[in-house]
Parts: structure tokens; C-alpha cells; sequence
């Protein structure tokens, strides 16, 4: 699920803000987090069937040295078992894995990791009937990414190079990307642009606007994103639109839409509805269950019903 209404991502120097701290002394930082989320599920289509789905089992380790004159080095290794459980051979368990310095409010960090565009959106689904925008849609992770992160007072800027690292293996092609954030006076206003060029390929080139608004009890957002395939001369759009609303201090639902076309062909619409319910004692303890559906012919309602527990 997509961060609510445009929340400003934690850049990767950051580490986790519910992580467990293990150890923090003599300039070294150790925390762990995790998060777990089992759901009983049945797709969108025709005739699918209910069945047991791992969505997130990750356990992710973050360490981090203080050097003096404010230059902070860190590495994370981030592991999610869930291909592993839902029964999926020959895939590394190894989601992330990289490592940088900070200065400042700067950061520069190279390895396995997201990519900007990955900071964008404002889907609210635990599973979007479509996808979660365009960038999604081409890619937001790389095993040989180099990232640059800025936080500034109310500016958050993340840019990302992936090397074409032509026969390694893993993600193909070059890509290119940078994503910007700012949030005034409650209005959060975001932008994305991303670069791809497969191998032996013409360009992909997406990009994206999304702003929100939380007014107290419930918020509004909204996201558009295009992409002009340079091999077929179409384009992609997709938008959402998304409600979250609070309904007790533990119980929030969320609503939203999504539409996406390409040239010279139908556009698709989907939709979605969900709760969830954190216990009051231990927040990071909560259920959940969703609906949602598209105006695909032949297709049948899905849903899910889950709990997750993080720290």
C-alpha cells in the first residue's frame, strides 16, 4: 500500500522509524524491523478461486556509523520471503542490499534498491486491481542502482541512475529517474520522470503528477501518469483517485479508482474498498479486508481478509 496522501518517504540513510534498535553505541547503529502480512484472497476474474497469500514477509537490517563532522556511513540488507512461501522457484529472497554515506542533508547510496519513481503515487489498496501507476508499470527496483537523496526543510528530492550492466543478469536495460516532494501548508504536491531504455530498444519515458490534501478525518488524492513508448509510438495513461477516511481513533477505510489506457485501445477502469483495524494496545498489530473489482468483461469480485504484524 502506498504511503497515505503523499506522506514524505524516509530516505534509505534513514533507516526504518518503527525499527527496533538492537544496539547504539560507540558510533554504531543496529535496527531490525519486520513485517508480515498473511491474507486469505480470490483475484479478480473469472472463476478464481480463494487461496492463502503470503503479500509480506520481510525482515530487513539496517546499520549505520557515525564519522564525525557530520558524515554518517550505512548499509541495509532487506530480505522478503514471499515468493518462497507462495510456492515460486529459483528467486532470491534478497530484496534489497546497498550501502552509502550521508552528509548532511544529503545521501549517496549505490547496490540493489528502489528507484525514485518508486516514491510515487497515492494508491491506498493492499492490492491495486491495476497498476499502482506507470512507473510501476515499467519498474522501480535495480541491482545496480546509485541514488541521491536531499531533505530539505520542504523540499525532498531523490534521483536514480541503473546501469545497463548488459549480460550480469537481473534488471535490464538503463534507466534514469527523479522524483520531487513538497508539502505546503498541508498541501502535498508531487512529480516524477523516469528514463528507460531496454536493451537493443527504443526508449520508454514516464512521468507523473500526484497531489493531496489531509483535512483531519479524511483526506483526498490524486495521481496521473503517462508513458510515451518510443517502440510502438503509444502511450499509456493511468490515473487514481483515493479517499481515506477515519473512522475511530483504530479503524480507517480507504476508497479509490483507477483508469488506464492505452492508444488504440480500451481503457480499463478498477476499483476498490477496504478497513483496517489496529488494536488500540499495540498499533503495529492490525486486520484488514478489501473489495474490489474492473469493468473487464467476464471478471468477478475480489476480495481478501488479512492481518499483518510489523515492528
Amino acid at each position: 500500500m502506498k504511503k497515505l496522501l503523499l506522506a514524505a518517504a524516509v530516505s534509505v540513510a534513514a533507516g526504518s522509524a518503527s525499527a527496533a534498535t538492537v544496539y547504539d553505541a560507540n558510533g554504531l547503529t543496529y535496527k531490525v524491523n519486520g513485517d508480515f502480512q498473511v491474507q486469505l484472497r480470490k483475484d479478480i476474474g473469472d472463476d478464481t478461486n480463494e487461496y492463502v497469500d503470503y503479500d509480506d514477509l520481510e525482515i530487513k537490517n539496517y546499520i549505520a556509523y557515525d564519522l564525525g563532522t557530520d558524515l554518517t556511513a550505512f548499509g541495509r540488507v532487506d530480505f522478503d520471503f514471499k515468493d518462497q512461501a507462495n510456492g515460486k522457484d529459483n528467486v532470491t529472497p534478497l530484496e534489497e542490499a546497498y550501502v552509502g554515506l550521508r552528509y548532511g542533508v544529503t545521501s549517496f547510496s549505490v547496490g540493489k534498491q528502489n528507484f525514485a519513481s518508486d516514491e510515487f503515487g497515492v494508491e491506498e489498496a493492499y492490492e491495486a486491481p491495476l497498476d499502482e501507476d506507470q512507473f510501476d508499470a515499467v519498474g522501480t527496483s535495480g541491482d545496480d542502482a546509485f541514488r541521491v537523496d536531499v531533505e530539505l526543510d520542504q523540499v525532498y528530492l531523490v534521483s536514480t541512475y541503473e546501469l545497463e550492466a548488459e549480460g550480469k543478469g537481473g534488471t535490464e536495460g538503463e534507466f534514469f529517474d527523479i522524483f520531487a516532494f513538497t508539502d505546503i501548508a498541508g498541501l502535498k504536491l508531487g512529480g516524477g520522470y523516469q528514463k528507460h531504455t531496454p536493451l537493443g530498444a527504443e526508449s520508454l519515458d514516464t512521468w507523473g503528477l500526484s497531489a493531496g490534501y489531509d483535512f483531519g478525518i479524511f483526506g483526498l488524492a490524486a495521481d496521473y501518469s503517462v508513458t510515451d513508448d518510443g517502440n510502438t509510438d503509444l502511450d499509456t495513461t493511468l490515473y487514481n483517485v483515493a479517499a481515506t477516511f477515519d473512522v475511530t481513533s483504530t479503524t480507517g477505510v480507504a476508497i479509490g479508482m483507477q483508469n488506464q489506457e492505452e492508444d488504440n485501445s480500451d481503457d480499463v477502469t478498477g476499483w476498490y474498498a477496504n478497513v483496517t483495524y489496529k488494536f488500540p494496545s499495540q498499533k503495529n498489530v492490525s486486520v484488514f479486508a478489501e473489495i474490489a473489482d474492473t469493468d473487464e468483461d467476464d471478471t468477478d469480485l475480489g476480495y481478501l481478509a488479512g492481518m499483518r504484524v510489523k515492528f
